[in-house]
């Protein structure tokens, strides 16, 4: 799957400016319509408040996000029927003046393999630059990875999923794509994130594109990560064993159309 989104900024821009509901983590979360969120499924996701306040511009404007729109439903039985009531509604989670989501949109993910999904975004702090975040069905942030340090620094989500078989969900991602070059794995176990592994001169976004150049496949059964090499002239393979990385150059890197062969394992 390519983590691909363009033409980002022709996403949906409403605000519903309902007032406060409470306050989580310098989060303002307010429910929109429905019965509590407290045990519904995640339908969709999206971003919206275009925001101006951290003109970075590394996905080719400086418009961001402040907010984050989560749909849910969830089904209840009638007390005196068999009959299920379906229920909806909307969690509005909108960040403080210092953060944004930096980002393309937002990937709906099954952080612990329990069947319902969550939510993983960039975050991005003015000060402290760029962070991996989880939210769940509530707006809650329920694990992030720590911020890179310095703004203006970003990174580029990869995939969230088993790279190793051993049922534990893992996150990848490349650790400022324009500098570092650094892909980082973290492992969601026992309600937090800890990094696993890491692997320097790759990369999988250039300052400006609106796409992050990189994906997951699976093409004898085991997961890879389809990356480039820190050139951009190379299709990298890595997998993930025992908390070790093995990579390996699957051909040269020809523009997006050799990335989506190597991820359809041609």
């Amino acid at each position: 799957m390519v983590l691909r989104t363009m033409a980002r900024r022709l996403m949906s821009r409403l605000w519903f400016g309902l007032p406060r509901r409470a306050w989580r983590c310098g989060l303002i979360v307010a429910a929109v319509a429905g019965a509590s969120p407290l045990m519904a499924e995640i339908t969709a996701a999206e971003f919206s408040d275009p925001t101006s306040r951290y003109p970075h511009g590394v996905l080719g404007d400086e418009i961001e996000y402040g907010s984050l729109l989560i749909h849910w439903k969830n089904t209840a039985q009638k007390q005196l029927s068999q009959d299920a009531v379906e229920r909806h509604g909307t969690v509005v989670v909108q960040l403080p003046q210092s953060r944004v989501f930096e980002d393309l949109a937002p990937r709906l993910i099954d952080l612990d393999g329990d069947g319902q999904r969550e939510i993983m975004v960039v975050e991005s702090d003015t000060s402290l630059g760029a962070q991996l975040a989880i939210y769940d069905q509530r707006g809650e942030k329920i694990a992030a990875t720590p911020p890179i340090g310095t703004r203006f620094r970003w990174l580029a989500p990869i995939a969230a999923a088993d790279l190793d078989g051993d049922g534990q969900i893992e996150l990848a991602y490349v650790d400022r794509p324009h500098l570092a070059k650094t892909l980082r794995i973290w492992r969601f176990k026992a309600g937090e994130l800890r990094e696993v592994t890491s692997l320097s001169g790759v990369t999988n976004h250039r300052i400006g594109e609106d796409f992050i150049t990189s994906g997951l496949r699976r093409c004898a059964g085991t997961p890879e990560l389809i990356l480039v090499d820190a050139r951009w002239q190379r299709l990298v393979a890595v997998r993930l064993a025992n908390e070790k990385i093995s990579q390996y150059d699957v051909g040269p890197f020809a523009g997006l159309g050799s990335l989506k062969a190597a991820l359809d394992c041609r």
